[in-house]
């Protein structure tokens, strides 16, 4: 099973987003790898280039943390470009720890093995 957590809105302040995120969000993040999930993958909206670096250690030091479980986390707002990246990481057993953006509109389909 994969488990999904959508993050909603941040601020878009870098800081008071990362603030939020850590005070708010985490222990629900952090319930939900502990209660057995396996690959998670968080979802943020996009946002601009500042806040790629406390998006990335965050799921770095949760991947480090709750290994051997997979955590990964999107940065996207459509549904199926969404849906493509997590049928991907679901089927990538040594993908954990990443950040990926995603851009539905303009990148070929998402290649992957069905089965």
């Amino acid at each position: 099973m994969q488990d999904i957590f959508h993050v909603g809105p941040l601020s878009d302040d870098p800081l008071e987003a990362a603030a939020d995120f850590h005070a708010r969000l985490l222990p629900a993040v952090e319930a939900t790898l502990g209660g057995g999930a396996d690959p998670l993958t968080l979802v943020f909206l996009p946002a601009d280039h500042a806040h790629r670096a406390w998006r990335l250690a965050l799921v770095q030091s949760l991947a480090r943390r709750f290994a051997p479980s997979r955590v990964n986390a999107v940065e996207c707002s459509e549904a199926a470009a969404l849906e493509a990246a997590t049928r991907w990481l679901k089927s990538a057993g040594g993908v954990t720890g990443q950040l990926l953006p995603l851009n539905g509109t303009g990148a070929g389909p998402v290649l992957y093995q069905q089965g």
